[in-house]
């Protein structure tokens, strides 16, 4: 018996069918997408430039100025930040938590999304009245989280905080 008349997984003996390698073809796609799928995930870094996944968009806002609510009711855990931390006409980054609080106006806090809606990278900074990305170069403003640089798609989702004394919650 020759190397071509061994029998094949399939049990045909001698050629292999037309079927047999469409189904290897197929199924080595299938590995590909879904290990290209794979590495788009977090890598597990320290989040300034790891290419994570994008974030549902939450509903809700802000605190309005001068305002404070109580922490959600589930006890909402340990306070994120104190306002005193958020700068006016700036904010600040929490990776773990792959959020970004603002403060555009004296006591107005704004919370949104760290992970850009472009590739899915966490945004880096947050200066001259802009969040940005160091993946592609997106920029939100820091009011309402909008589009003021591209290649980003759509803003920021917001996220849900609240404001009780001098401590923000994420809610």
């Amino acid at each position: 018996m020759t190397d071509q008349d061994q029998p094949f997984a399939d049990g045909s003996a001698g050629h292999l069918s037309r079927r047999y390698v469409l189904r290897g073809v197929a199924a080595t796609g299938a590995v590909l997408a879904a290990s290209t799928l794979a590495g788009c995930g977090d890598s597990g870094g320290n989040g300034a430039s790891s290419n994570g996944t994008t974030s549902p968009p939450a509903t809700g806002g802000s605190t309005p100025p001068g305002a404070t609510s109580s922490p959600p009711a589930n006890g909402g855990g340990d306070a994120l930040a104190k306002t005193s931390d958020i700068p006016v006409g700036g904010g600040k980054i929490f990776p773990d938590k792959r959020v970004v609080v603002t403060q555009p106006d004296s006591g107005d806090f704004k919370c949104f999304s760290a992970v850009c809606t472009h590739q899915g990278c966490v945004v880096s900074t947050v200066a001259d009245g802009v969040i940005s990305c160091p993946c592609h170069g997106s920029q939100y403003a820091i009011a309402d989280a909008s589009v003021v640089a591209g290649p980003a798609p759509t803003p920021l989702p917001k996220e849900n905080i609240s404001v009780k004394g001098n401590e923000i919650f994420l809610a």
